[in-house]
């Protein structure tokens, strides 16, 4: 008897989705750079599972914030930045101001970090290997554009999530041996207000990335078809992608290297060093190499996004405030100038990566409260139709975390002024 398969429609469902996947992917790998490897590694490191739930709520909290670029962007065909302008010039005017901020010191972590990885398979100084991370990113983006971006990496985020899921899968089955500590040190301490906000900072990223998505959305429309369905879903995989690896890395500092005594070294390479030998202590040393390459590429990638990403949302700002109707894009320029400004803080900074680190997550907690109040503004104003603004749900839960952010600025400026 003939039976009708039923499975082809579900399966071109699948498929159409995820060919419509790009700019959700990428802000995933914007994401899952000092955030993860660094802020959640060092977590689970230093203070076992204790801070796991902290993840979790503060990736719910975020969440209205971040998803409001896909949602406008679905509803409207156009960017967060095209959104703040209609709400009025000023508001523009203190996204791009506070971004020129974001996009320097954001850069100049990632790259630090990209350059740290690097001094494992190159014996250069990290400012040099710094230089040659920045020309690389800047080649690839102005000769490749944003299809050989989108490409490159989905399969670098793949190989990332593969080799960290095995290598906590391993640990969980197979334990290292380090002693267990009989007492765990609590992060909930007045000392560990600074690292607790830096971690915060950029747990999953910058809310700024919201506008990244809108952009790359925006991009990827020009090439193909993008419904709202698909846009929301693509940005949904992203952000659920960046919350349960987020979770991972802590597991797979606290399996492996909670109280073993180690602490991770302020310094670029020796960091660099801890973090691929926590890797290859469960998956075995011969491992070293390859897993030392996947993290390069993936904070790699990270670099580049960023570069990209910040250089478009300048590069549009500063279109839209000065009225430009010339089709000439300056993004270009503004990649080398953000650049250039980011290699000169690293080499301030003398090659010490996690002060550096601390310094710029910090920055990104404190902005992040305008950029989530712009984008809150953004999706319950009277300018968006009804049926595309946030309803009760997002609405109480951007209220939640708008109280949250707040809440921990005032006490980290307190701590700061107090410590």
């Amino acid at each position: 008897m003939y039976h009708k398969n039923n499975t082809a429609p579900v399966i071109h469902q699948i498929t159409t989705l995820l060919s419509a996947t790009g700019p959700g992917i990428l802000m995933a790998a914007a994401a899952i750079g000092a955030s993860h490897l660094v802020a959640s590694t060092r977590a689970g490191a230093e203070f076992g599972w204790q801070l796991a739930w902290l993840i979790l709520l503060v990736n719910i909290l975020k969440y209205p914030f971040f998803a409001a670029g896909a949602h406008y962007t679905a509803a409207t065909g156009e960017s967060l930045l095209q959104g703040y302008q209609k709400q009025g010039r000023r508001y523009l005017m203190l996204f791009t101001g506070l971004n020129v901020i974001a996009a320097i010191a954001s850069t100049a972590g990632v790259c630090m970090l990209t350059a740290a990885m690097l001094t494992q398979f190159i014996p250069l100084s990290i400012d040099v290997l710094a230089l040659i991370v920045l020309l690389s990113s800047l080649a690839l983006l102005i000769f490749g554009h944003y299809k050989l971006l989108d490409r490159l990496t989905k399969v670098i985020m793949f190989a990332l999530t593969l080799t960290t899921l095995t290598a906590v899968a391993l640990a969980f089955n197979h334990q290292t041996g380090l002693a267990t500590p009989s007492t765990n040190e609590s992060p909930w301490q007045w000392a560990y207000v600074g690292f607790l906000v830096a971690m915060m900072g950029w747990m999953p990223a910058p809310i700024e990335v919201s506008a990244w998505n809108s952009l790359w959305l925006v991009e990827k429309r020009k090439s193909q078809t993008v419904t709202a369905k698909q846009a929301i879903f693509d940005f949904n995989l992203g952000y659920v992608t960046t919350a349960i690896l987020a979770i991972v890395f802590l597991a797979l500092g606290a399996l492996v290297m909670h109280g073993s005594g180690e602490r991770f070294s302020d310094s670029g390479a020796v960091f660099a060093s801890q973090l691929i030998t926590l890797y290859s202590q469960v998956m075995g040393n011969e491992t070293r190499y390859l897993i030392g390459i996947v993290a390069f590429l993936c904070i790699f990638s990270t670099t580049v996004t960023v570069i990209d990403g910040y250089s478009r949302t300048l590069d549009m700002g500063w279109r839209l405030l000065s009225h430009s109707t010339s089709p000439r894009s300056y993004l270009t320029p503004v990649m080398l100038a953000v650049s250039a400004l980011g290699l000169l803080l690293i080499l301030f900074f003398k090659g010490a990566l996690l002060p550096l680190l601390e310094f710029v997550m910090i920055l990104a907690y404190m902005t992040t409260v305008i950029f989530a109040w712009l984008n809150f503004r953004l999706m319950t104003s009277q300018n968006l139709p009804k049926q595309h603004r946030y309803g009760p749900v997002m609405v109480a839960l951007s209220w939640l975390g708008l109280v949250y952010l707040i809440s921990f600025a005032l006490l980290f400026i307190y701590w700061y002024l107090t410590k």
